[in-house]
C-alpha cells in the first residue's frame, strides 16, 4: 500500500488544511501590533493582551503562508510583527532590552522575560526575513542579540530560562522547555544567517537532553536547578501547569525526537560531525512516548504526562501532542527510509495515517475550525490547561512538516521551494 506521506491527494488535502487553519487564524493581529490568543470561534481574547510566545509564533506561520501565496497572509504576519519591532512596538522593552511576555490593554506589562518567549522571537525573525517582512531583518538582529546575551550560556552549552525585567536577576530555575525552542530557532537562524555557530550551540544542548534522557530510561527531565541536576519532583502539587508540569511530558519526548533528525540533516548539511548517534536517539525518544503516551488509559489519544515510571498523571490529550507525534513519525519514515529500513518506514507511516485518523475523529474542529487544543480523557473538548484555541503553530506545521525535507528549516526550505506539492 502506497504510504500517505507519498500520496498526492493527501499532500492536497495537507495544503487545503493549512489554508483552512489561516482563515481561522486571521483575526489574530492586534491593531498596535502583536498577536491576541484566539478563542475556540477563533475571536480574539483581547482581555488577554498581546503575548510574545503567540504573536511570535503568529509571525512564523503566517509568514510561511505568504510564503506558500496565499492572500492576505502577509497582512497578518506584518501587523504580529509590528507588535515586536520598532520604537512604538507594544511587546519590546525599548529601556531594558528584549520583550515583555505580555503587553495589557491598560499599557502595562508583565513582569520577567523568559528563554522560551525570545526563542519565539528568533523563530518569528527568521520566517520574517524569508518572507521578506518590513522590520524583519532589524528584528532578526536584535533578536540574536538579545539572546545571545542574556539567555546562551556558554559554558553550559544551555540557555537559562528567566530573567527580571531588567535583566539585573537571574532565577536559578533552568529549564528544558526553553532549550527545546531555542534548539528550534537556532536552527532556522543557522539558515537565515548562514553562520554554522547556530548548529553548535544547538548541538550542545541536544547533546544534554539526549544524556539525561537517557539516563532516565529516555523520560526528558524537564525542570533543573541552577546547577543543571534535574528536579523530578517539580510541581507535582501542580501537575497539569501548562508551561512546567510534573514528571515527563509525553508531547516533548516526540518534539524533541523530530528535532533531533532535523538537526541531524542540518548537521550534515554543513560537514559538521557529532558523537551522537541522533537517528537512534530520536528513535528511542519516540518509542519511550508512544509506549508510555498513546492508549495509556485505554482510550485513544495520547496523554500530557506521566511519572518516572510511565504511569499516567495528566491523562488530558493536548492538541499539540498528537501534531508532534504525526510530525514525528513522518520525520522518522523519511529517516529511517533513508537508512534503508523500509521496514521501519512502513511502521512509522502506519502510525502517521493512524493519529490523522484520530486527530480527524476527535481533535479537529470540523464545525468551527481549527484543532480543539484539549480534550478530556473521554476525547471531549476540555479547557482546563488550554481554553479556547490560542494559535495556530502545532496544527499548522502538521500540514509542513510531512511534506519538506528534513533540511533546511521551514521558512528557508518553503522560501526555495522544496514543498513537495
Amino acid at each position: 500500500m502506497t504510504r500517505w506521506t507519498d500520496l498526492p491527494t493527501h499532500r492536497a488535502w495537507l495544503q487545503q488544511h493549512a489554508e483552512s487553519l489561516l482563515a481561522f487564524g486571521r483575526r489574530t493581529a492586534a491593531p498596535g501590533g502583536g498577536a491576541y490568543w484566539l478563542d475556540a470561534v477563533g475571536r480574539p481574547e483581547t482581555d488577554r493582551g498581546v503575548q510574545t510566545w503567540i504573536t511570535g509564533r503568529t509571525v512564523h506561520v503566517y509568514s510561511l503562508g505568504h510564503l506558500l501565496g496565499i492572500p492576505g497572509a502577509r497582512d497578518v504576519a506584518q501587523g504580529a510583527l509590528d507588535g515586536l519591532v520598532g520604537p512604538d512596538a507594544p511587546l519590546r522593552d525599548v529601556e531594558n532590552g528584549g520583550w515583555f511576555g505580555t503587553a495589557y490593554p491598560d499599557g502595562t506589562h508583565s513582569e520577567g522575560k523568559e528563554a522560551y518567549q525570545h526563542a519565539f522571537v528568533v523563530l518569528a525573525a527568521t520566517s520574517a526575513v524569508r518572507a521578506g517582512l518590513d522590520g524583519a531583518r532589524a528584528l532578526l538582529d536584535e533578536a540574536t542579540r538579545v539572546y545571545l546575551e542574556h539567555f546562551w550560556d556558554d559554558e553550559a552549552g544551555l540557555s537559562v530560562d528567566t530573567w527580571d525585567t531588567a535583566f539585573t536577576t537571574l532565577d536559578p530555575y533552568r529549564g528544558v522547555n526553553a532549550n527545546m525552542h531555542s534548539v528550534e530557532a537556532m536552527l532556522a537562524a543557522a539558515d537565515v544567517t548562514g553562520d554554522p555557530a547556530w548548529l553548535r550551540r544547538a548541538a550542545r544542548i541536544a547533546e544534554f537532553v539526549v544524556g539525561q534522557a537517557e539516563s532516565h530510561e529516555w523520560r526528558i527531565p524537564e525542570h533543573f536547578g541552577p546547577d543543571w541536576v534535574p528536579d523530578l519532583e517539580l510541581n507535582r502539587d501542580r501537575p497539569d501547569d501548562p508551561f512546567k508540569p510534573f514528571g515527563a511530558t509525553v508531547g516533548h519526548g516526540l518534539e524533541w525526537a523530530r528535532l533531533l533528525l532535523h538537526l541531524e540533516a542540518a548537521l550534515d548539511g554543513v560537514g559538521l560531525s557529532s558523537q551522537t548517534d541522533w537517528y537512534a536517539a530520536a528513535a528511542a525518544l519516540f518509542e519511550r512516548s508512544v509506549a508510555d503516551g498513546w492508549d495509556a488509559d485505554g482510550a485513544p489519544g495520547f496523554v500530557y504526562t506521566t511519572d518516572w515510571d510511565g504511569k499516567a498523571v495528566v491523562r488530558q490529550r493536548m492538541h499539540w501532542v498528537v501534531a508532534e507525534a504525526v510530525n514525528t513519525a513522518a520525520v522518522l519514515q523519511a529517516r529511517s527510509s533513508r537508512a534503508g529500513d523500509e521496514v521501519a518506514a512502513d511502521r512509522y507511516a502506519d502510525l502517521y495515517a493512524r493519529w490523522w485518523d484520530y486527530a480527524d475523529r476527535y481533535v479537529l474542529d470540523h464545525e468551527h475550525g481549527s484543532w480543539f487544543h484539549e480534550l478530556d480523557p473521554s476525547n471531549r473538548p476540555a479547557g482546563t490547561v488550554w481554553p479556547g484555541k490560542a494559535d495556530l503553530y502545532h496544527a499548522f506545521q502538521t500540514t509542513l512538516v510531512p511534506r519538506l525535507p528534513l533540511a533546511p528549516s521551514m521558512a528557508t526550505a518553503v522560501a526555495e521551494g522544496l514543498l513537495r506539492p
